[in-house]
């Protein structure tokens, strides 16, 4: 009854876009959507959605991108909706998953709220800022497409998102992506039963980064997860370059020659996660 009134409050133009969306299940929605539904040229259906925004109708994410807004909010000019449904939209037409420090917060490898939403895309656009939500795009290679799950998002809405050992690998691979090494050691031991160690050495092998390798077996040697034969695989992929334990912090501390680290972060420290 909410939903008719509302509609009927909207004309019969608009009322017969938000059905359509609402049918499809497009909540989100583009320029092109909007002439499609209503038959107008682009001019006016720009004219048509600026209108609907000024009402609160719709709320606009980025140019010629916008989001319905819920019938119970009423008139609201800023609403965001699902953050990682709103990033897949804004990397709509390109290969993407939510990665790093989001997948962590999926994966629940983390007690911290997340207040940037990651992902990772071949092309990614320039991060940009949504009603206070910071957005950041991860550029990766498509040949490094792999690992990936669909998560529901909402009741109705999927995305994909990195599994559990990727989420750990990107995690060893850009630590300031996730908050720092310590924050990426904390989610590892967290999760640490319901990750496949065969797959995350295999995708660390496959990835081949050498600070992603040394950092990776560094952390199972530290929290004392995985097998030795693990560890020897990976020590047998590491380049001679040595890397900083994490990359956020000051150049200092000792080296390690078995990991090819410069460890900036105490042991304790990582061994303190131990205890969380």
């Amino acid at each position: 009854m909410e939903q008719n009134t509302h509609l009927k409050t909207v004309g019969p133009q608009a009322a017969k876009l938000l059905s359509k969306l609402q049918e499809r299940r497009h909540l989100i929605f583009a320029l092109p959507e909007v002439v499609e539904i209503t038959g107008l040229k682009a001019p006016s259906a720009r004219s048509f959605i600026r209108a609907l925004v000024s009402r609160g109708v719709a709320a606009r994410l980025r140019p010629g991108l916008f989001n319905l807004v819920p019938f119970e909010l009423g008139q609201e000019k800023e609403y965001l909706g699902n953050p990682y449904v709103v990033a897949r939209e804004l990397l709509r037409d390109h290969k993407y998953y939510i990665s790093h420090a989001s997948a962590m917060e999926i994966h629940r490898m983390t007690t911290q709220p997340q207040l940037v939403v990651y992902a990772t895309s071949p092309n990614p656009p320039l991060g940009r800022t949504i009603f206070g939500a910071q957005f950041h795009f991860v550029r990766c290679p498509p040949a490094r497409f792999f690992g990936l799950a669909e998560h529901w998002a909402t009741n109705e809405e999927k995305v994909w998102v990195s599994d559990l050992e990727r989420t750990v690998l990107d995690g060893v691979r850009q630590p300031k992506h996730c908050g720092g090494i310590t924050e990426v050691a904390k989610g590892f031991w967290m999760r640490r039963s319901d990750i496949n160690m065969k797959k995350l050495v295999e995708y660390a092998l496959r990835l081949d980064f050498g600070s992603a390798l040394g950092r990776l077996g560094y952390l199972m040697e530290i929290l004392e997860i995985g097998t030795p034969s693990d560890l020897d695989a990976l020590r047998q992929k590491l380049g001679s370059a040595y890397a900083l334990l994490d990359p956020m912090l000051p150049r200092e501390g000792k080296f390690i020659s078995k990991w090819r680290l410069q460890l900036n972060v105490a042991a304790e420290e990582l061994r303190a996660v131990l205890h969380t």
